[in-house]
């Protein structure tokens, strides 16, 4: 079927929350603070502004508990007294005049009186979460081992960079304080306005906007933007916009985590895994967010999709003095394949040893366990996604047609990497459970269905593939189904769109919930179509007025044990596997690389609508050249100095090779259709790959991405200075 919201989209017709047409409304921004650390000591209010046109909002407006309500208490919705980050927002500001407001924003001076600030996490003592893996006897086995191999890999942040902007409205309707716009979790913002602002639920009501984007950078961050509308809404009495620019969204929002991972792996002569002892340290910034769920993840996928019966993972996520860290696609995974993957064409170095065979000895087989314990049985071959990859890749002959090829060229360098990963659908562990998530189906009078739900549509497809699962399951044309507008007035708490989990998990619900209503309607779970359209309709007619819904909630599959103290068991209901694998070019002159081609095939069980699944694999794929290559965060006082696109480099088409997407499918039991979980998948996978591509062409030892020009030339001088004491050696 076609997209639901594409042809709104591609005409211009798509009403995002800037383009909303509001009445007498004003525009709000932020006073941020000018330092990394330090005590508020004065605000000063620029002399020539008349102030008294402007609605201004400090801590001292705020109803409630000044904090933004999430994992910790932690971060104030405004700095009262310190500051802990340079953008720490301390004042709002309000006018009609947006061009007025900012000039004002300019005039106020925060004084803030300096503190030592901590901008390093590699070197901070303050540890705002600690957890561990452990599974048999590490200390033995790599004492024991023939081999052992060690290593230490870095990523950088990485910016969002979404279509749209961070933006909110906010306005009273009676005694109701609506909140529009741009979110991945309305009930996340729902949670926070009524804690900060002191509100029932019943007088709080949050709709989310066609969203242009989210990556993760709409997940929690959102809950700041729409408490400083809120307030600046309730001051003032009348509507109140903020939009975030470029630069102030670059700047003052969450990015991906900083992460440090190090490897040290023992191993037998042919390379059979025997012990991995792996230390992972992420930068929170300076408050909790959703580190230490980032933290989690990231560790539970630092091992890798390999067999090894000696595991021990320690992660420690770290406070700095830098601007938040938060929830981005891939959610800590990335980082840590990152290292493991480059770790095992390190090891296979070291060792002599080819990096496929490497990985076709120790990829997980039926009935072993992954780091926590979790028994996989899940019928996946994953030797054969690789070989896929190989395959499609042509992986072998071009191995081969490089060397021949940089023996003859002077300047130029290709070559081939590979990157065989995995990725856990849904919360970790007993996180589903706990978020007990709800959907509706309702029967309209008319007898097409509706379905209600909070999860979202930001681009990655969740009207079309929820469009398609109601109309499969009960028979019906997809223009039978509509879908509701995520109002938390109306649609029931479904939980966040986030961690792979919409299709598999709520999709779920979503057929569910359709058998729900086909049973309220007096049918038997065989009806289908016209059939039901009619008990429908036969159904209002008999209950004028009446409302008829069917509804679901989330039940675990069963067999699903985990234990959140020990970090033991079974992480996640499903692991969707994939390999990858890159090619470049690079040009020795400016140490440029470009990737000349790109295979992905990846089992993400039964694929529901596969252009929708095509592209997301596509578009992780460029999100994950740009993380390797190009996306470097600049930072002065622990924030990002090249906030904008002129300085942050992303990929374009011409950066873009053919992404070739290749799909091998075993239904899942437990997923919507069969489905897993894929939008993560794709960003784990594409670095490393593109990495190991460039220590093959060049012979350098790239252990940290991004891989620029500059870094790579670095790395090439020191490969050719231990190319020369080598040849110089007697």
């Amino acid at each position: 079927m076609q997209r639901r919201e594409a042809l709104t989209k591609l005409t211009g017709r798509e009403r995002y929350v800037d383009d909303l047409p509001l009445e007498g409304f004003l525009w709000g921004m932020t006073v941020r603070s000018p330092a990394p650390r330090g005590r508020i000591a004065a605000i000063r209010f620029a002399k020539g502004v008349d102030w008294s046109q402007f609605v201004v909002v400090d801590h001292r407006d705020i109803p409630g508990p000044n904090v933004v309500a999430l994992i910790e208490q932690d971060q104030p919705v405004l700095a009262a007294d310190v500051v802990r980050h340079v953008h720490e927002p301390v004042l709002l500001l309000a006018h009609p005049s947006r061009d007025a407001v900012r000039r004002a924003v300019r005039s106020v001076e925060i004084v803030v009186a300096p503190e030592p600030a901590t901008l390093d996490f590699r070197v901070s003592p303050d540890v705002l979460k600690h957890l561990k893996i452990e599974k048999g006897d590490v200390a033995r086995a790599l004492a024991q081992a023939p081999v052992v191999v060690s290593g230490t890999y870095e990523t950088g942040a990485q910016e969002h960079v979404y279509l749209e902007t961070q933006g909110m409205i906010a306005y009273l309707e009676g005694d109701v304080l609506v909140v529009k716009g741009s979110m991945q979790c309305p009930y996340y913002v729902v949670k926070a306005l009524q804690h900060a602002l002191a509100r029932d639920e019943s007088k709080v009501r949050v709709i989310q906007t066609p969203t242009g984007g989210g990556f993760g950078g709409k997940e929690e961050f959102p809950s700041h933007i729409a408490l400083h509308a809120a307030l600046l809404g309730l001051k003032s009495g009348r509507p109140v916009k903020v939009i975030y620019d470029r630069g102030e969204d670059m700047a003052a929002t969450t990015k991906r985590h900083p992460a440090l991972v190090r490897h040290r792996t023992g191993l037998t002569r042919d390379g059979r895994l025997l012990a991995q002892d792996i230390e992972v340290v992420i930068d929170g910034g300076a408050y909790v967010t959703l580190s230490p769920v980032v933290l989690s993840r990231a560790i539970i996928h630092a091992a890798g999709p390999y067999a090894c019966d000696h595991v021990r993972i320690v992660g420690r996520a770290v406070f700095t003095n830098a601007v938040p860290f938060g929830a981005f696609r891939g959610f800590g995974a990335p980082q840590t394949q990152f290292a493991g993957e480059r770790h095992m064409d390190v090891i296979a170095q070291t060792l002599a040893l080819d990096a496929v065979e490497l990985r076709r000895t120790n990829l997980l087989r039926e009935g072993q366990t992954t780091a926590t314990g979790q028994v996989i049985s899940d019928g996946t071959d994953r030797v054969a996604v690789m070989e896929r990859a190989l395959e499609l890749s042509g992986y072998r002959v071009k191995q081969r047609d490089h060397a021949t090829f940089n023996a003859t060229q002077a300047t130029l360098r290709r070559g081939i990497g590979l990157a065989t990963f995995y990725h856990g659908a849904g919360f970790t562990g007993g996180g589903e459970v706990a978020l007990k998530s709800r959907l509706r189906v309702a029967g309209l009078p008319d007898g097409r269905v509706e379905v209600l739900s909070a999860s979202i549509e930001m681009g990655q497809g969740t009207l079309t593939v929820f469009t398609e699962l109601a109309a499969a399951r009960l028979g019906l044309a997809p223009e039978d189904v509509t879908i509701a507008e995520a109002d938390t007035a109306r649609v029931p708490n479904s939980g966040p769109t986030v961690a792979s989990r919409t299709t598999m998990i709520v999709g779920g619900l979503v057929e569910r919930a359709a058998d729900d209503l086909r049973r309220r309607a007096g049918l038997d779970d065989a009806a289908q179509g016209d059939a039901v359209k009619q008990a429908i309709r036969r159904w209002h007619r008999d209950h004028a007025g009446g409302t008829l819904v069917g509804e679901a909630t989330y039940e675990k599959p069963p067999g699903i044990e985990w234990d959140d103290t020990t970090y033991r068991g079974d992480a996640y209901g499903a692991f969707a596997w994939a390999a990858y694998t890159a090619e470049v070019e690079v040009d020795l002159r400016t140490c440029a690389t470009r990737v000349i081609d790109f295979v992905a095939v990846q089992e993400v069980g039964n694929v529901l609508n596969p252009t929708l699944a095509r592209g997301q694999v596509q578009g992780g794929v460029v999100q994950g050249i740009g993380w390797a290559l190009m996306e470097e965060c600049k930072w002065r006082d622990g924030a990002m100095a090249n906030n904008q696109l002129t300085n942050y480099l992303i990929p374009t088409s011409d950066d873009v090779p053919s992404i070739r997407v290749a799909f091998l499918e075993n239904p899942y039991a437990h997923g919507a259709g069969g489905a897993k979980g894929l939008g993560e998948l794709p960003i784990d996978g594409p670095a490393p790959a593109i990495v190991n591509a460039v220590a093959r062409a060049t012979g350098a030892d790239p252990r940290a991405i991004p891989v620029t020009p500059e870094r790579l030339m670095e790395l090439l001088e020191i490969a050719d200075l231990g190319l020369r004491i080598a040849d110089s050696a007697p």
